[in-house]
């Protein structure tokens, strides 16, 4: 009897130690794993420089946007224009047809951004409005009230008095957005009232025409924005707004993939402005030239492809004030780097006449800083 259980203890120690000698010999753990031939040229891989390369995102790296979109969805109303339609000569339609023919009616979005019922809009959402009529998302109407708007970046302001704290949303700070961000689109777009779509920060300071004069400088991302969706939130994952959603470019008139917001930190600028000033105040540079790329850095015989190219001062303004020279290539503004136009005026935007700003750019090679004071528009 003792012999078999020595028997039994020997077997079940042999039994341990060969597995631990055949594990350590012929199975290699996974992070230990390689690929590897004799022939130089064929790469040499690790699983883990496997898997990375083939990138595939596990599910709990995945955002989860509910939180978001509960922080906005309420705070997104529904806006309804009724305007009076003029006739190519300025005569109101009433005339030829009575009474019910001469209204228009058009819809968009807004987003509360104060408890007390402040609202932000597209200006082409109210533009020749008789009449502007706010449903919130529980349904409550209320006639509101146009305080301003800047027909130049798009946005109004409006008004509406309600017996109750509404729900309303934070301003977010859209210059520290990252390209690549995920964002919500919140809005009614057809009429269908409290719709979220979500997608990505496609690209920045877009100017979708460099020369209409209007330098603007939008959130280009590919959340889904349709008719209606004008003057709507775009927020990011913390639900704070860091857009106002605008336009879309298509050749079908619906969304393919492409819609455009003006920045929050822009907004944000003219509703205190109109709020405080009663209109927009514009701080200027005092600079006129062009954004370089390769084609212009080459007729002016220089190596820099990236900037703003100073090919005027303007006398008085704050660039002549601080030293500023045609030649002068604007690199970037408050550590905001300056690649385009749209760069420029984008962040100038959200600055008012009085601000001081530091403008980086090269002169005979060399990076130098100056502080800029920014002025009064004589407009």
């Amino acid at each position: 009897m003792k012999s078999n259980i020595k028997i039994l203890i020997i077997s079940v120690i042999c039994s341990i130690i060969t597995f631990f000698i055949f594990n350590s010999l012929f199975v290699t753990k996974e992070n230990n794993y390689e690929v590897s031939y004799k022939n130089e040229n064929i790469p040499h891989y690790t699983l883990n420089t496997l898997s990375n390369q083939r990138n595939i995102p596990s599910t709990s790296s995945l955002p989860d946007l509910t939180f978001a979109a509960s922080k906005s969805i309420d705070a997104v109303v529904h806006v309804k224009n009724t305007s009076i339609v003029k006739d190519s000569d300025g005569w109101a339609l009433q005339f030829f047809y009575g009474d019910d023919s001469r209204k228009k009616v058009g819809t968009g979005s807004g987003v509360i951004i104060s408890p007390d019922g402040y609202i932000i809009t597209n200006y082409h959402v109210i533009e020749n409005s008789s009449e502007v009529i706010v449903t919130t998302n529980d349904n409550k109407e209320y006639e509101a009230v146009i305080i301003g708007f800047d027909e130049i970046y798009d946005v109004a302001v409006l008004k509406i008095d309600s017996d109750s704290t509404l729900d309303y949303v934070f301003f977010g700070d859209s210059d520290s957005t990252l390209i690549g961000e995920w964002v919500l689109a919140v809005g009614n777009p057809y009429n269908l009232n409290s719709t979220v779509t979500a997608g990505i920060i496609s690209s920045k300071s877009r100017d979708l025409n460099e020369y209409d004069q209007k330098n603007q400088s939008f959130i280009q991302t590919d959340a889904a924005v349709n008719f209606g969706n004008s003057g709507g939130a775009l927020v990011n994952i913390e639900g704070e707004l860091i857009g106002i959603n605008t336009l879309i470019q298509s050749m079908t008139g619906g969304y393919v993939g492409y819609s455009f917001a003006v920045p929050s930190n822009t907004v944000r600028k003219i509703f205190e402005d109109i709020l405080e000033y009663g209109g927009v105040q514009k701080g200027l540079l005092g600079v006129r030239g062009v954004a370089l790329k390769s084609s212009y850095s080459k007729q002016l015989n220089i190596t820099e492809t990236e900037g703003f190219y100073i090919d005027e001062i303007e006398l008085g303004f704050g660039a002549d004030s601080a030293g500023l020279e045609k030649g002068d290539i604007i690199k970037s503004i408050d550590g905001f780097k300056i690649n385009r136009f749209s760069n420029l005026s984008g962040y100038l935007s959200s600055k008012r006449p009085g601000d001081k700003v530091e403008v980086k750019f090269v002169r005979n090679s060399k990076i130098e800083t100056a502080i800029v004071t920014l002025k009064k528009s004589s407009n």
